[in-house]
């Protein structure tokens, strides 16, 4: 069972991954009984002095407190001299809280500033859970200085599953380098099950990294990845008010500093760094809310690369799609349907439809090669891939999401119950 009481979803990964310690990053979690009693529901990460920091945000216009602040604080520009602290709660999101939203920041990382030395313009906050509940911010600062006094560089994991809400499973990821004198590592986590869509999808993000980097250099490495990554994942085609995504470098790595991202170690961190993302955003779409089946969705041959988009994400939230891949049925018929109100450009005669390697439709008629029997055995499987053509141009983008079953009816109809 997942750390709510749900079963672990049929597409989590065999177990967490083993992430590589990262030199100048300190975890530590606990249980402040945010909203439940006996989760761990709190994590305090202290990051080094001397580091750089980047971030990317939702854009949703009800921005959570939490959300609004850490913008602020990175507009500042990214340099922690000092270094910086991320505090992050489940249970309460602090979201459409009035005045009293900023106040519980302020009280929570102004806690965190006394506990680790760290500026309070140098600490993040990130809340997720309920909408419109005020955050009860005194049993978060009643556990910080416990929380400091306990960083462990190797604590991760722990605070993977402290983030967790309607997650059944803790999400991790990491990659390595190969710099110039010595290795760059790079380690994530993430949480994220239901409320997921673009702009940026309910998920909380951390990312660390040893390399030496300067913060814009950080920042662009960050934002160029988003688009195909955590801006191409749907599981319901709700934004949410929360969603937050920390990059932070400490510098304490052997290797030379990266000084450009476009060739050599630059290019290769970049590399790594998208590959980490990408990984981290598909495991939220494997637990999603009642998943059952992993699907990636392929559109190629669009007008445009945004066009493209738009058809990706007509099927991939389609609830009509969703629930036919939910209940193993080859009905290509949808995605005709959502290709059509996409409002990207398409001609009938000249797209193609595949599920897998086979081709369904094309032609603007069903293909002469078309088995029901051989479609219908290929739904059975836990990954699919459905693939469009749509035979106008040079447009390509991949997106992912999960089927719609009762189960996500089940967990949403009495969530804050």
């Amino acid at each position: 069972m997942g750390k709510a009481g749900l079963p672990v979803s049929p597409l989590a990964p065999a177990g967490f991954p083993d992430l590589p310690v990262i030199a100048g990053v300190e975890f530590a979690s606990g249980a402040a009984g945010v909203k439940y009693q006996g989760r761990t529901d709190v994590t305090l990460i202290r990051i080094a002095p001397g580091s750089t920091l980047a971030g990317a945000f939702t854009r949703s216009s009800t921005r959570a407190a939490c959300v609004l602040d850490n913008q602020a604080k990175l507009a500042q520009g990214g340099d922690a001299p000092e270094g910086a602290a991320i505090i992050v709660n489940s249970g309460n999101a602090n979201a459409f809280t009035g005045a009293r939203g900023q106040e519980s920041v302020d009280a929570v990382t102004g806690a965190v500033a006394r506990a680790t030395g760290v500026p309070p313009g140098a600490v993040f906050s990130s809340s997720t859970g309920v909408i419109g509940e005020p955050l009860p911010h005194a049993r978060i600062i009643a556990i910080v200085d416990d929380l400091a006094a306990s960083l462990d560089g190797g604590g991760i994991a722990d605070a993977a599953r402290a983030i967790m809400t309607t997650d059944t499973f803790p999400k991790g990821a990491s990659a390595t380098v190969a710099g110039e004198g010595g290795e760059i590592r790079i380690a994530g986590i993430a949480k994220g099950s239901g409320m997921i869509a673009p702009d940026m999808a309910t998920m909380l993000v951390y990312v660390f990294t040893d390399a030496t980097i300067a913060a814009p250099l950080l920042q662009q490495a960050l934002s160029s990845g988003l688009d195909s990554t955590f801006n191409a994942i749907t599981v319901d085609s709700d934004t949410s008010t929360s969603d937050a995504l920390v990059l932070a470098a400490t510098g304490r790595s052997p290797a030379a500093p990266i000084t450009s991202l476009d060739d050599g170690v630059g290019a290769a961190f970049v590399t790594a760094l998208h590959g980490v993302m990408r990984e981290l955003a598909q495991l939220v779409v494997r637990d999603g809310e009642g998943a059952t089946k992993f699907v990636e969705v392929q559109v190629t041959g669009a007008a445009s690369d945004a066009e493209a988009h738009k058809v990706a994400m007509a099927i991939a939230n389609s609830p009509l799609v969703k629930t036919a891949i939910a209940g193993e049925d080859a009905n290509w018929g949808r995605i005709v349907a959502a290709v059509g109100k996409s409002g990207a450009r398409a001609d009938r005669d000249r797209l193609t439809i595949r599920f897998g390697d086979m081709v369904l439709a094309e032609n603007g008629w069903r293909s002469p090669s078309y088995d029901e029997d051989r479609a219908s055995a290929y739904m059975k499987r836990q990954d699919l891939v459905i693939a469009v053509d749509l035979g106008l141009g040079q447009g390509a983008r991949t997106v992912w999401t999960c089927d719609l079953t009762h189960g996500y009816i089940d967990i949403n109809a009495d969530y804050r119950s």
